[in-house]
């Protein structure tokens, strides 16, 4: 199976992209990233080397982005204007923390393409802001967003929160505050009902490659939706599984 990752030019959350295309690679499918204008984007800083990346990036997740930035299809991307979606037979959509994802969230092309693509009625992942991409992806058949009528999960205010707290005064760089509204809020202005947005346990787990149960997703049909990178393995096994 062929699957897409759409990624902004800089700032993706590392395990959010390198979990999911370990997994799938691993497991005999294609994957194309495609950025704005087919240059290879740059993962958040904070996320790659350093004290920072120690606490916040497990050491095997560590390894696997080291792969990754050396693989052809992660240094040569498609342009968002060359994805044609039927080419592919699932669409994955990760996130990140920082002001460099609005590029991704507000991308007019990739929204387009994101749209034409759910319309297929084929398999969709998105995690944390990747989440927020969907909830502002409009179904030009309804003139409402594609996740609507979707249950789904998306980063909770409280992570959102206190990831900023914990962050930005130590970088001085505006981390888990991508926008003044937070990501739940928005995405439940979207929903047909308040009531189809999960949230999960309120102190998360966070899956590891030996236990990736502790991570929290919603599935509702080929609609598969995670929080945040403490999710990443369930998320991307849970995928793959979509896939077959």
């Amino acid at each position: 199976m062929r699957v897409l990752i759409p990624l902004p030019d800089r700032d993706f959350d590392v395990t959010e992209v390198s979990v999911p295309w370990h997994v799938l690679t691993r497991t005999g499918h294609e994957v194309v990233f495609a950025t704005e204008r087919g240059t290879a984007a740059s993962p958040d800083p904070l996320l790659v080397s350093g004290l920072s990346a120690r606490l916040l990036v497990a050491p095997e997740v560590r390894e696997i982005h080291r792969e990754l930035s050396r693989a052809p299809e992660y240094t040569k991307p498609i342009a968002w204007d060359d994805i044609v979606p039927e080419h592919y037979d699932g669409l994955l959509l990760p996130g990140g923390f920082t002001p460099g994802v609005r590029q991704y969230v507000e991308g007019t092309v990739l929204r387009r393409k994101v749209a034409q693509y759910w319309a297929l009625n084929r398999p969709v992942g998105a995690i944390c802001h990747g989440v927020l991409l969907l909830a502002r992806t409009i179904d030009p058949a309804t003139g409402r967003s594609v996740i609507a009528g979707k249950r789904t999960t998306c980063l909770p205010k409280h992570m959102e929160r206190g990831g900023y707290l914990l962050l930005t005064p130590w970088r001085r760089i505006p981390h888990f505050q991508t926008y003044r509204v937070c990501e739940q809020d928005e995405v439940a202005s979207v929903l047909n009902d308040p009531a189809q947005l999960a949230l999960g346990p309120l102190l998360p787990r966070r899956g590891q490659a030996s236990d990736e149960r502790r991570g929290f997703v919603v599935q509702d049909g080929k609609y598969l939706s995670a929080r945040y990178p403490g999710d990443a393995y369930l998320f991307a096994l849970r995928f793959e599984q979509m896939l077959r």
